[in-house]
């Protein structure tokens, strides 16, 4: 397998296997024109395996909803084919509009608000701010 080597971008790391697609979607990368390589179940020293996301143009991602979805993903920022940069991730505090509440009463589902998310303890549990149902 040949893949070219990153100019200017980003290479997403340690995202967890079958995790890159969900990623992939959530950040609307399919609407870039430049390179984006996926690489799924990629042999992990840390896990037995990770997939990994190449972006090869240096564009503004979330990194909120990657830590979302990939907590102990790292991003490294690569300039003139050169790290220069190394980002670890945390959980976000809140999350705005990236998953949708469960609950078919809640406001936020029934009036054209956005659905705002907090996380309420370390493990990663985010509730709805409205009605503080748990995000599945």
């Amino acid at each position: 397998m040949n893949i070219d080597a990153i100019e200017n971008g980003y290479v997403i790391d340690h995202i967890p296997a079958g995790k890159a697609m969900q990623v992939y979607e959530i950040l609307k990368l399919s609407k870039l024109s430049c390179q984006v390589a996926i690489i799924t179940n990629a042999k992990s020293k840390k896990n037995a395996s990770k997939d990994i996301i190449k972006i090869n143009e240096l564009i503004d991602l979330d990194l909120d909803v990657i830590a979302f979805i990939a907590p102990d993903a790292t991003v490294n920022v690569i300039k003139d084919s050169v790290r220069v940069e190394k980002k670890k991730l945390s959980l976000p505090n809140t999350l705005t509009n990236v998953i949708k509440c469960p609950n078919p009463r809640c406001i936020c589902n029934n009036e054209n608000i956005d659905h705002i998310f907090k996380l309420t303890d370390g493990k990663g549990t985010y509730r709805c701010l409205y009605c503080e149902t748990k995000s599945k």
